[in-house]
């Protein structure tokens, strides 16, 4: 469903006042015009969001769900766009928010025309209109690059985190009519790549084959920000301590730990190597911005590391290059326990009897804090939550 913002408004006020000539003149419209824009709603979900009787036009129960959702939508992006100009919230249309993020992503019209499979002159205008009603400039233009202002970045994300709902809201839709329908974006960071979203991807396929997943990987600011915007559900790896921001929250699933790994037949496999013993070879260590690398340093210096020559480092955030690098030298890695479990249980890689001190780490989920599941999304959540908590052989 790609419904029109004035035909949404419509059908919250019909719920509001249970009848369409009333939701008419709420919403300054004609009654014929008030009567096709529920029509075409109800085209679009496939079903009646209404009862049309004389006794009134309450919410059938698909009407009740989808009003819940288009509330949140609309509550979210009228208090953007009051914020800019309160003339916007009658106004401005799905087009000209589309246009505004799409040229404040790509910042440039011709680009983001391209993206939206538009011609540039129907993007500029989309834009111009909602500046003309704003009465204000939305980007400056810099060089060759629009920049835009504060508003419009608060503006497109707010208009994006609608478009999100609405889309839930379409799923929930088609999930009461026994049809699948939606997605589920997964933010994935490393430990949850190798270790826990592959069983959970597994175990959900098996319950809801036909839902689309779209699994996105990539440095944890960039990955907050998707989260944040609306573009991904849920982000699964390390927790940060404190929070990062407040319009996030935190669901501990279980712990983990660092361990020291290296290739079966290593020196150091054998015996029990204090730091002096381990900086004599070079090392693999998590990249500089993490945390995994900042425990990793801390425990080093626990372990007497500041009394020896650091060892030579590799930075690397990949358990497969690692892994390879591992196997071809004497290099020794630091890994997450779960990460280096499956090559451990199959004999391709070995673990040092080193313990290293202060490295267990909270590992979860993180969501939006007023995120909403939809049914499908909340049955992908039981079951990480569930299979999180089994560990893995060689864990």
């Amino acid at each position: 469903m790609t419904p029109s913002l004035r035909h949404l408004r419509v059908f919250l006020a019909v719920l509001d006042r249970r009848s369409i000539t009333a939701a008419a003149r709420a919403c300054h419209v004609s009654q014929p015009a008030a009567s096709q824009a529920m029509a075409r709603l109800e085209a679009e979900a496939g079903m009646a969001l209404i009862h049309h009787g004389r006794d009134g036009s309450g919410p059938t129960e698909a009407g009740a769900l989808f009003g819940r959702r288009v509330r949140r939508a609309l509550g979210r992006l009228d208090l953007s766009l009051a914020g800019v100009a309160p003339r916007l919230v009658l106004t401005a249309t799905r087009a000209q928010l589309q246009a505004l993020i799409a040229v404040r992503d790509a910042q440039n019209f011709t680009r983001a025309a391209q993206r939206l499979g538009l011609a540039q002159p129907t993007v500029h205008r989309a834009v111009s209109q909602l500046e003309s009603e704003a009465a204000r400039p939305l980007f400056l233009r810099s060089g060759k690059r629009m920049e835009p202002t504060r508003a419009a970045q608060l503006l497109a994300d707010a208009a994006r985190l609608c478009f999100s709902e609405l889309e839930q809201a379409s799923a929930e839709l088609a999930d009461l009519a026994g049809r699948e329908a939606g997605q589920i974006v997964i933010g994935a960071m490393p430990l949850s790549r190798s270790s826990v979203l592959p069983r959970v991807v597994a175990d959900y396929r098996a319950k809801r084959p036909r839902i689309p997943l779209r699994i996105m990987d990539g440095p944890y600011d960039d990955l907050l920000s998707g989260l944040r915007r609306g573009e991904i559900d849920l982000l699964i790896g390390a927790l940060r301590q404190p929070v990062p921001v407040p319009d996030v929250v935190q669901e501990r699933l279980f712990t983990d730990d660092l361990v020291l790994v290296a290739r079966p037949g290593h020196p150091l496999v054998t015996g029990r190597p204090d730091v002096a013993a381990l900086a004599r070879f070079p090392w693999i260590v998590p990249r500089a911005d993490t945390p995994a690398r900042a425990q990793f340093d801390h425990a080093l210096d626990r372990l007497g590391g500041a009394a020896v020559t650091r060892p030579a480092m590799i930075e690397c955030g990949s358990a497969v290059l690692m892994r390879e690098l591992l196997t071809l030298s004497d290099h020794i890695g630091c890994i997450s326990r779960l990460q280096a479990s499956a090559e451990i249980a199959l004999g391709a890689l070995a673990r040092l009897d080193v313990a290293l001190p202060d490295t267990a780490r909270a590992i979860g989920v993180t969501t939006r804090a007023d995120w909403l599941p939809t049914a499908a999304q909340a049955q992908f959540m039981d079951s990480l939550r569930r299979l999180a908590a089994v560990p893995r052989p060689g864990a």
